[in-house]
């Protein structure tokens, strides 16, 4: 028993090193793209269900943060600001789907196609999306979910979501190079490892396992290696189900991808199992909170046909065009430190990490990150005034919504659940 966990700890901390200086040069850029894409414009730019609003809201995504929960919750905030939502459930499949960080890690840790299928098949995903709410979202449903979205009912991340340091004034450049880009790029890629550290943590864990103790001829019965057509089939149909009982979200099940790609599981399936990470059971349970239950379950439907429609497509498109790759040895079992590339690539990005570590910790990081997940307490009377604060800097108070002078989030009324938005509790 000894053995065998320790060599699934191997395998999983050779993993880790593998995807190491992929996931810091994708949070750092990650981060230096919200150090200049503000939020607070979010809402504005996504009015209604047009094409035009699909595609900003897929951009935004895009250059947003990977971590599914911090998704969530800012899709939510917009949706409560009067953004449409589509458009705000577009938003939160591009953040999560068509983020750089997870084609780094895919291509590093699989293969190059599997980044080129992440973002050929997040753009049917969406496309897919569109039609369907088209179709079969209607208006009552959208105004039973909104009040239930008015009640305020924290899920995870919601100071993630919240935070805003972007800068708006000058070029790109001259923001990237001022010392609030740098502050501004040093919290978001903080923030961003802080809010997905445990996905990728239990990922690689679980990951380690299934690759140390559970053999491949289970995996190639499982995914119908010997029915090739069968298996195409099947494959994008299983992934999300699969994804979903995981538990692991975002790009954390990247290296689960890995493991059941190496298993047999067709390559259209592997891609559903990555774009599954916003049906897994802990973000059902959030979807139950912000929009209660019948749109919780419109939003697993139509989410999960999506996504196992875009894994066929992409599985019939990629093989028509010959770039499904025919090896099956993704990194999953490296279980040393050797100098080599890899070795000298996660040096440089760990002394990169250092720098904006050291940056955030001395321009104010540490108590925004404990405000990060918390929800503010209540600190006026049922019956009376609303008193809006900062969760990131409680000591700004005021009796109007607003932004805060110091990091940009929105003021959020701090009397206690119920007061401010259910009549019954007056």
């Amino acid at each position: 028993m000894i053995d065998a966990i320790v060599h699934a700890l191997a395998v999983a901390f050779g993993m880790t090193w593998e995807i190491l200086w992929p996931l810091i040069l994708g949070f750092t850029l990650s981060g230096i793209v919200q150090a200049v894409v503000s939020k607070r414009e979010m809402t504005r730019l996504l009015p209604d269900d047009a094409i035009r609003s699909l595609g900003v809201a897929s951009g935004l995504g895009a250059a947003s943060s990977s971590c599914s929960y911090a998704a969530v919750a800012l899709a939510r905030s917009l949706f409560r600001r009067g953004a449409n939502f589509a458009s705000a459930m577009v938003f939160e499949f591009a953040s999560t789907n068509l983020v750089i960080e997870l084609g780094i890690l895919l291509a590093v840790l699989i293969a190059w196609q599997f980044t080129a299928a992440e973002f050929v098949g997040g753009v049917v995903m969406i496309a897919i999306l569109a039609v369907i709410f088209r179709l079969a979202l209607s208006p009552s449903l959208v105004e039973e979910a909104r009040a239930n979205a008015e009640r305020g009912r924290a899920g995870r991340m919601e100071g993630h979501a919240e935070m805003d340091m972007s800068i708006s004034e000058g070029s790109i450049v001259s923001r990237l190079l001022s010392d609030r880009g740098f502050t501004a790029t040093s919290h978001s890629f903080v923030m961003d490892w802080a809010s997905i550290w445990m996905d990728i943590t239990i990922g690689l864990l679980i990951a380690g396992a299934l690759a140390a103790w559970v053999p491949e001829s289970f995996w190639q019965a499982f995914f119908f290696v010997d029915h090739p057509l069968i298996a195409k089939l099947w494959g994008p149909l299983v992934g999300p189900l699969v994804a979903m009982l995981s538990f692991v979200c975002s790009i954390g099940n990247v290296p689960l991808a890995a493991v059941l790609w190496n298993g047999g599981i067709s390559f259209g399936g592997a891609i559903s199992f990555i774009f599954a990470d916003l049906i897994v059971i802990p973000i059902l349970r959030i979807y139950g909170k912000y929009y209660g239950r019948r749109m919780t379950m419109f939003l697993f439907v139509t989410f999960y046909i999506t996504m196992a429609t875009a894994g066929l497509v992409v599985e019939i498109l990629f093989g028509a065009l010959g770039l499904i790759p025919t090896a099956r040895n993704a990194q999953v079992v490296k279980t040393s430190v050797s100098w080599n590339y890899t070795t000298v690539l996660n040096l440089f990005f760990l002394t990169v990490a250092a720098v904006l570590v050291v940056r955030f910790l001395r321009t104010g990081g540490p108590a925004m990150l404990r405000a990060m997940s918390a929800r503010p307490h209540a600190t006026a009377p049922v019956a009376g005034p609303a008193v809006y604060t900062c969760p990131m800097h409680p000591e700004i108070e005021r009796h109007e919504p607003g932004t805060c002078p110091i990091c940009g989030m929105d003021l959020v009324d701090t009397r206690p659940e119920g007061s401010a938005h259910d009549p019954a509790a007056h």
